[in-house]
């Protein structure tokens, strides 16, 4: 059982003592992790790293940064924090770093590539202030895709020598080859050299030669100098040729590596020598993912990346499959691609956990992994549509964020036809603020001529998808929530595009329309049997493409007495507000009533709860409609 307190209860231990804490928390992450589901396969490879890094800086006044922050699992066991029983659920601790959660939690970051600039940034300030202690900013390869960790970089080595002096900071690169899969890009292709040396470099005899020369060369007069000359020659030799640290080398960083980063005493060499610097180091570290659990270390995929709850043993799921709007798709995009060849998909280093795998497996040459970087993504695509092809950008809608410049600049700006489409829409739920999709209905309500689909279950997403696909004048998004897809829903009839999902008419009595926004749909139908039986007149509907409004369903709201709009997304500025205003500019007067997300961030829990905290379920639709929609309002059109 784990009996760690706080990183002062790494001190005095031996290295043998240490590597049996490393096994130790290895058997503690399997045990726990596979109760609760989460990011097991980066933590199993950080344990002698976050060791070590927690032998030599004293956190929290030398800063620790994750990027991201889902390798930080055994940082928070380090820094007491080890009853993991509710590990991203309500009231448990959370899947990333969390300031609530502990001092040693500097930034609480699940978007990948930033925590360059964060450490950038405290160093600055600490040079600035005198402050005491080390920005330590601890990035993958993976996130090293991401532009911003290049623009960080770039100042970085721009400010090593300005009128602010050197600054404290140090930059762990665990390299590990991957980020959900294996790292794309340049960079790798630069890093390579590193792992294919790494085993003779961190090999004891190795570095046991080198010592024996320095001893017996160096006390062997002139001749035996001008021999230890040709070796240390030979050595840099090699790091010359084969290792290239010159991608760090050409910004004037200092280099350290490559570094085994399962040797905790290896580990705790470099990162003192790099804190003593007393300016900005790479220490190069190389680790490898899933580390110490066979089941994950098979895993070619993802090596158990992010997992819900499995047998520990065999490391086999435990429940139905997290996947099933992804794999809804995944299929259909395969046979849209098997029917036009200018189809083409896009996604930023997340090619399974997406759906573009069985693309990829069936038109290796017409599916791209850019790596973390959603800005060139979207501008990319862009030039694939001008040249032709139909891109299909599939992304989490968290993730999308970071692209909206581009597609709003790039990509609608010029009405390039590029489908969009965002998975893990709205509440997520277990991983917190940061990966709740909840942003993207009001972001894209922006953006000129985007025309926006919410599939309600499996046939919308396929049929809303090829529709997509056959739109050439401009783009189009769809987005889709995270777990299983309800059953296909019943169409009672359609109101010209807009399909009608339940209806109850009372003669003579206008009806109350609500309008359910793909995953709500049910939430509606469930609220409209209760308007029901109180007597009022009802219709469900979806309008399919909600944005731009649609005019068929801004006639069918004036034309009665009122709407609700529930959506997966912000209230503000979303699909209610959006046909609120266009209601109006129709010269009606009829209340519309937008419920969703409020403007604020939702932390961990599951989503049903969420829904039920928010607002946002059948009995608050069914009071909105009490509250705002009088019975038998006259029609103001």
């Amino acid at each position: 059982m784990l009996n760690i307190q706080g990183p002062h209860d790494l001190q005095g231990k031996s290295i043998p003592q240490l590597e049996e804490l490393a096994r130790e928390i290895r058997r503690f992450l399997v045990s726990n992790v596979s109760k609760t589901g989460g990011h097991l396969g980066p933590n199993l490879g950080v344990v002698e790293l976050t060791i070590a890094l927690h032998r030599v800086f004293d956190s929290p006044t030398d800063a620790i940064v994750f990027d991201t922050g889902h390798q930080s699992y055994v940082h928070k066991i380090l820094t007491g924090r080890t009853d993991f029983s509710h590990l991203r659920q309500r009231g448990g601790i959370s899947g990333y770093p969390s300031r609530e959660e502990s001092e040693h939690d500097i930034v609480e970051n699940s978007h990948a590539s930033t925590a360059l600039s964060w450490a950038d940034g405290i160093a600055r300030a600490k040079a600035l202030t005198g402050t005491q202690g080390t920005a330590v900013a601890v990035i993958g390869d993976g996130a090293m895709t991401g532009g911003m960790a290049w623009e960080a970089l770039n100042n970085i080595s721009e400010g090593q020598h300005d009128e602010q002096g050197m600054r404290p900071l140090v930059i762990v690169l665990n390299d590990n080859g991957r980020s959900y899969q294996p790292t794309v890009g340049g960079i790798i292709r630069h890093l390579d050299p590193v792992r294919k040396l790494d085993a003779v470099r961190v090999n004891k005899n190795y570095e046991q030669f080198l010592q024996w020369g320095k001893r017996t060369l160096k006390g062997a007069g002139a001749p035996g100098q001008v021999a230890y000359g040709a070796l240390r020659s030979i050595k840099r030799g090699m790091k010359e040729i084969l290792i290239d640290a010159g991608i760090f080398d050409s910004l004037g960083l200092k280099y350290l590596g490559p570094i085994n980063g399962h040797d905790i005493a290896e580990l705790e060499e470099a990162f003192a020598m790099a804190k003593h610097f007393g300016g900005p180091v790479v220490v190069h570290v190389i680790t490898e993912k899933g580390r110490g659990y066979k089941p994950a270390e098979d895993n070619s995929d993802d090596h158990f990346h992010a997992i819900g709850k499995i047998h520990p043993e065999t490391g086999l799921p435990l429940e139905e499959s997290r996947f099933g709007w992804t794999s809804v798709f995944a299929e259909e995009i395969v046979k849209a691609a098997r029917q036009d060849e200018s189809i083409v998909g896009v996604t930023a280093a997340m090619m399974l956990p997406v759906g573009l795998g069985a693309m990829k497996a069936q038109f290796p040459e017409r599916v791209f992994d850019v790596g973390i970087a959603e800005a060139h993504a979207m501008t990319m695509s862009a030039g694939l549509a001008r040249g032709g092809m139909h891109p299909v950008v599939a992304l989490y809608s968290t993730f999308m964020n970071r692209g909206f410049d581009q597609l709003l600049m790039d990509i609608a700006l010029h009405h390039e036809s590029v489908t969009v489409c965002l998975d893990r829409s709205g509440i997520t739920g277990d991983d917190g603020a940061s990966h709740n999709g909840m942003w993207d209905l009001s972001l894209a309500a922006m953006v000129p001529g985007l025309k926006v689909a919410v599939p309600r279950d499996a046939a919308t997403l396929r049929s809303e998808l090829n529709e997509a696909l056959a739109i050439t004048d401009g783009p189009t998004l769809l987005r889709y929530p995270k777990g299983s897809v309800p059953d296909d829903f019943n169409v009672v009839r359609r109101i010209g595009s807009i399909d009608v999902l339940y209806e109850h008419i009372v003669p003579h009595i206008p009806a109350v329309i609500l309008v359910g926004i793909g995953a709500m749909t049910q939430t509606m139908i469930d609220a409209a049997r209760v308007i029901r039986s109180a007597g009022r007149s009802v219709i469900v509907v979806d309008p399919r493409w909600v944005l731009p409004i649609n005019e068929d369903l801004v006639h069918l709201v004036g034309n009665n007495a009122g709407c609700v709009v529930l959506e997966d997304g912000l209230a503000a500025g979303g699909i209610g507000t959006e046909l609120s205003r266009e209601v109006t500019n129709h010269g009606s007067h009829v209340p519309v009533i937008a419920m969703g997300i409020a403007k604020e961030f939702i932390q961990q829990g599951k989503r049903v709860d969420i829904l039920h905290e928010l607002g946002m379920d059948a009995d608050e639709v069914v009071r909105a409609v009490e509250a705002h929609i009088p019975l038998g309002r006259a029609c103001d059109m």
